[in-house]
């Protein structure tokens, strides 16, 4: 039996959420770039902290790929198409689309105004949806194409160590696994698959860019130092492995998923979580 290959030779990706320097959506699009995808990079802060698109769109050209740097708010359907099309057109049809975008905002039902319940659900929900719409069609006329959306743990559970306050985040990333279900369902007969993936815990800077969202545009000190830790020594007892995931393990499953090792896995939730949820 020979081996599947997670080769991506001659493929055209879109990752979304690829701005930050220690994000999972740089970690993938490399790793996607390392296995032979060339590779469109989408965020909506695209200079800011650490987060730097073209900064990505040179790492993934070192790599032989060819890469494009998109600025797009993913809750607007006409950015969204445009973003599709200049993809399209400059690279060539999407193979592989990756939506690792996300917000998060904390509060407890009673303390989440409508405002914020509205931005978690434009970005983690609708953007998700948009963006799989916009690619949906040319995957269809072409027999082929790859969907991996980003959920969350707090979707299916409540982890262990959990606090109040992420209702309406746990509620637009449940939404994300459903959409994606159906998707399956819809999509298996013109050869497409769409399957999600619900991280745990992940080093990367998420926190500093809430803030940012927030309002917060002060450059973080903590950004000085390269040993730095989201989560610092608190999973150490909650999580069977005792640390979070680097962005780069995270990676390792989106590749798989992508890849003609998974060719027959579809409508389905790959939890990435050390053995939180165990």
């Amino acid at each position: 039996m020979s081996i599947p290959s997670l080769s991506l030779e001659g493929k055209v990706a879109i990752v979304t959420g690829a701005a930050g320097e220690r994000g999972a959506g740089r970690a993938i699009a490399l790793a996607f770039a390392e296995a032979g995808a060339d590779v469109a990079v989408c965020d909506n802060v695209v200079d800011v902290y650490d987060r730097n698109l073209g900064a990505r769109v040179e790492e993934i050209k070192k790599l032989g790929r060819r890469s494009l740097a998109i600025q797009v708010d993913i809750s607007k359907k006409s950015e969204v198409d445009n973003m599709v099309k200049r993809v399209e057109d400059e690279l060539g049809p999407v193979d592989i689309l990756v939506n690792n975008a996300g917000i998060y905002r904390g509060g407890t039902v009673l303390e989440m105004d409508e405002e914020s319940l509205d931005i978690v659900m434009d970005v983690n929900l609708k953007g998700t949806f948009l963006c799989c719409k916009a690619v949906i069609k040319g995957m269809m006329e072409r027999k082929s194409g790859n969907i991996i959306n980003f959920s969350s743990i707090n979707a299916l559970s409540a982890p262990a160590g959990s606090t109040a306050g992420r209702s309406i985040y746990a509620a637009s990333k449940a939404g994300v696994i459903l959409i994606t279900r159906a998707l399956a369902l819809e999509l298996g007969k013109h050869n497409i698959r769409a399957n999600v993936i619900a991280p745990g815990a992940i080093e990367t800077d998420m926190g500093l860019h809430n803030r940012y969202g927030m309002g917060d545009t002060e450059r973080p000190a903590v950004l000085d130092n390269p040993d730095r830790s989201m989560f610092g020594d608190v999973l150490r007892d909650i999580i069977p492995i005792g640390r979070a995931a680097e962005a780069s393990e995270l990676a390792s499953a989106v590749l798989f998923l992508a890849s003609d090792a998974a060719s027959y896995i579809t409508g389905q939730t790959l939890v990435v979580d050390g053995g939180w949820m165990a």
